[in-house]
């Protein structure tokens, strides 16, 4: 099973006020595991940044001046998510964005039934509780030291573990399936107990075994172990 995870950084709030994306990070999952394959882009919004925005990310005009647009990385980008569920944290925000660039782009838009909300699993999980990125990470025990700034290819990186604990851990099967593993992978165990290839030699004498037939013919039926049914 194929996943990818992914986060953006954007100018504002609203592509309909002409805020665009000005950094997308994403990483792929396979069967809930990351596999190193990661894509990660700066973009060139084609507009000044808000210092509320800046604040935020980091990211600077200066920065961002000489980094490639949106269009010029779209296919790019479009290769790398392929047809995979896209794993994303408040999955409106991002979609939005995406696909105001893609339709920029002359580009069909994604659809929505392939985001994976994962403010959406956070607050079916834990009513009531915070279900920020940081309040989740804490609540999981997940290191975000790294995270002074929002960045999209680290936030998609601390997402897929905050994923994966969402969905029940790293391999949530991983224990079945080991043991399933084992016990049809393991031989039909062999019986401890084999014949002696040499019978051993009785250690009772001659005068012992006399004594004992005495012993039953004297018994009423010769003894309980001699009656048949």
């Amino acid at each position: 099973m194929r996943e990818i995870v992914l986060d953006t950084e954007t100018t504002g709030l609203e592509p309909a006020e002409g805020h665009r994306i000005a950094e997308i990070g994403a990483l792929e999952l396979i069967n809930h595991m990351p596999s190193g394959k990661t894509w990660h882009k700066y973009i060139n919004p084609d507009r000044p940044m808000p210092k509320e925005a800046f604040e935020v990310h980091g990211l600077s005009d200066d920065f961002l001046r000489d980094k490639p647009r949106f269009a010029t990385v779209a296919r790019d980008f479009l290769a790398f998510i392929g047809d995979a569920p896209l794993v994303i944290h408040n999955a409106a925000f991002d979609m939005k964005f995406l696909n105001a660039e893609l339709t920029t782009a002359g580009l069909a838009p994604l659809s929505m039934i392939r985001a994976v909300d994962t403010v959406a699993l956070a607050r079916k999980k834990f009513p009531g509780s915070p279900a920020s990125l940081d309040a989740l990470c804490r609540r999981f025990g997940i290191d975000n030291s790294m995270r002074e700034k929002h960045g999209a290819l680290l936030d998609s990186e601390i997402l897929a573990e905050v994923y994966l604990e969402l969905i029940g851990g790293r391999q949530p099967d991983l224990t079945l399936n080991t043991v399933s593993r084992a016990i049809s992978a393991s031989p039909e165990p062999e019986s401890r107990l084999k014949p002696r290839p040499t019978p051993l030699t009785s250690r009772l004498t001659e005068a012992e075994s006399s004594a004992h037939a005495a012993l039953l013919a004297k018994l009423e039926g010769g003894g309980i172990w001699n009656r048949r049914n």
